[in-house]
């Protein structure tokens, strides 16, 4: 009996738990008789009858429960007024209505339906899940990586070449309309070109230029033309500072060339001074990238205030030494204001010239080279040209060329037939654009409408075969014709760079969203039912209660 004891206490100690409970061992023995005995075969079959049982019974029931919850709606509608059908119609209608409009507005303003974006943003991922994108290679050889980036569409901002004047047109424009010309993303661009193109690694050992580096980080504009004046307290041969005033204190063209004719004086004898010591050290060579291109951008602005001066012929001369003393910066496209001022100057050779060394497979294009080219085939043959003699007799072989020169110019950029046309009225061009959007046509036509209009025939032309060549390219966004397919990224970047009062060119034009014909026909339909429920009352009850 001790040893017992002594075992059983052992036992419970080291397992940590109390002896065991009588009633427990009871109630397990009971569960056991009685799953033995629902194991026997008729037992089973018991079972089988009761289920059988509960089912005809929700069977039976279930038809009972909805044909009372008929007949409650049924005894509900009856004793509904004609007023309520009407007041519920019109409510319908109205929700519908509001929905439609904030529908058409989103997809006028981003292009997308609210719906159908909400949907496939937030729904999608709680109904069947995030999907899962095909994970990328691993690694690409270089030919298959160059290859895919050619083939890949670029969207690439670029500064516009015949960008305004601040202060004497755009800031003249904003102060006779009321509206802002310029959009900030555009302005924001602005001043990081400002600052690549202007400041260097040194300007901290020179205190007008450290002035200057603060000056091009400033938004407010009054408080850049204040600190311009800073640096010139401290540094009366400040090029940028005069570059600053130049281009946004100045109210007038006049007032623009005489800041730029200081700004040359000085930025010259810093060149000059960069030169001398540039192999010194690696900084010394920042400061003189940074002074080429101070020097650069002055004289292409001097060249465009003689350009809008009428000194055509000097701005001619100025923009043709500038590319011959800086040939290695064509990325700058100086060859656009010398295309512009030689259009003006009626020097079509001369023009036929520049393209000839421009318009190159291996360059990029843009809107100025393609529709220029197209103008001067078009300038031989638009004074004879008639559409009725044409479809009778066929295009000759110049006409056939012109054609071509037209569908590759619109392929390029579908936007600016319409601005040449006058199909759209045209805006200030914005400071930088998009090369085959609608700010690049913008810009284009801005300057180049005159030249169309100059030559006659030219527009006529243009009219009567622009739209063929969007039979060539069914498929614009999968696959062009001369061009790479059109980018898709365009309207996006369009509109953050042109300002809100302009209504967008989109390419190609995108069909109406589902919602936004089915929020109408709901309005439509809801609206009539009201009309009908309103002139019709007796009727549209029976017809319900029916």
């Amino acid at each position: 009996a001790p040893s017992a004891v002594m075992a059983e206490g052992s036992g419970s100690g080291g397992s940590g738990r109390g002896p065991p409970c009588p009633g427990g061992a009871s109630a397990f023995r009971r569960w056991e008789q009685l799953r033995r005995r629902a194991a026997t075969p008729w037992a089973r079959g018991l079972l089988a009858v009761a289920a059988g049982l509960g089912l005809l019974y929700a069977v039976l029931r279930v038809p009972v429960r909805l044909r009372d919850g008929l007949a409650a709606v049924t005894v509900f509608l009856s004793t509904l007024t004609p007023k309520f059908y009407f007041a519920l119609t019109v409510t319908s209608s109205f929700i519908s209505g509001l929905i439609f409009v904030f529908e058409w507005w989103h997809f006028r303003k981003y292009g997308t339906s609210f719906i159908e974006q909400v949907s496939v943003s937030h729904l999608r991922p709680l109904i069947g899940g995030a999907e899962n994108s095909p994970p990328a290679p691993a690694a690409f050889s270089s030919g298959e990586n160059e290859t895919s980036r050619q083939n890949m569409p670029e969207c690439k901002v670029w500064r516009n070449p015949l960008n305004l004047f601040r202060g004497a047109e755009y800031s003249r424009y904003m102060w006779v309309t009321g509206k802002e010309p310029l959009t900030y993303y555009d302005m924001n661009l602005s001043a990081q070109d400002h600052q690549t193109f202007f400041t260097c690694d040194t300007d901290a050992l020179r205190p007008s230029d450290t002035v200057m580096q603060k000056a091009w980080r400033e938004r407010n504009p009054q408080a850049r033309i204040k600190a311009a004046y800073q640096a010139l307290e401290l540094n009366n041969d400040c090029a940028t500072a005069y570059v600053l005033l130049a281009e946004e204190e100045a109210t007038t063209i006049v007032d623009a060339e005489k800041y730029f004719k200081q700004a040359l004086k000085a930025g010259e004898m810093i060149y000059r001074k960069s030169q001398n010591c540039h192999s010194q050290s690696p900084q010394h060579e920042a400061q003189l990238r940074r002074d080429t291109n101070v020097l650069v951008y002055v004289k292409r602005r001097l060249a465009m205030c003689a350009r809008k001066l009428g000194r055509i012929r000097e701005a001619v001369k100025m923009m043709r030494d500038l590319m011959k003393e800086f040939p290695l910066l064509s990325m700058l496209n100086i060859h656009e204001n010398l295309l512009e001022a030689l259009l003006e100057l009626q020097a079509y050779a001369d023009v036929q010239a520049v393209l000839a060394k421009y318009d190159d497979i291996s360059l990029p294009k843009s809107a100025a080279i393609c529709y220029t080219a197209a103008l001067l085939k078009a300038r031989a043959v638009s004074e004879r040209f008639s559409p009725e003699t044409a479809s009778k007799r066929g295009l000759s072989t110049a006409e056939i060329n012109a054609v071509e020169a037209i569908h590759r110019a619109v392929e390029f950029n579908p936007h600016v037939p319409k601005y040449l046309l006058e199909m759209k009225s045209l805006v200030l061009p914005p400071e930088h654009i998009l090369k085959r959007g609608d700010s690049e046509a913008v810009a284009y036509a801005f300057f180049h409408l005159q030249h169309w209009k100059r030559i006659e025939g030219a527009l006529n032309l243009l009219h009567c075969t622009w739209e063929g060549t969007f039979r060539m390219i069914p498929y614009p966004l999968e696959k062009g014709h001369l061009f790479y397919p059109y980018p898709s990224c365009t309207e996006t970047a369009d509109r953050e760079l042109l300002p809100t009062f302009h209504e967008v060119s989109v390419y190609p034009q995108k069909e109406l969203p589902f919602f936004i014909h089915f929020t109408a026909g709901l309005c439509s339909f809801s609206a009539m039912l009201a009309l009908l429920t309103h002139q019709f009352p007796e009727l549209m009850v029976i017809f319900v209660k029916a």
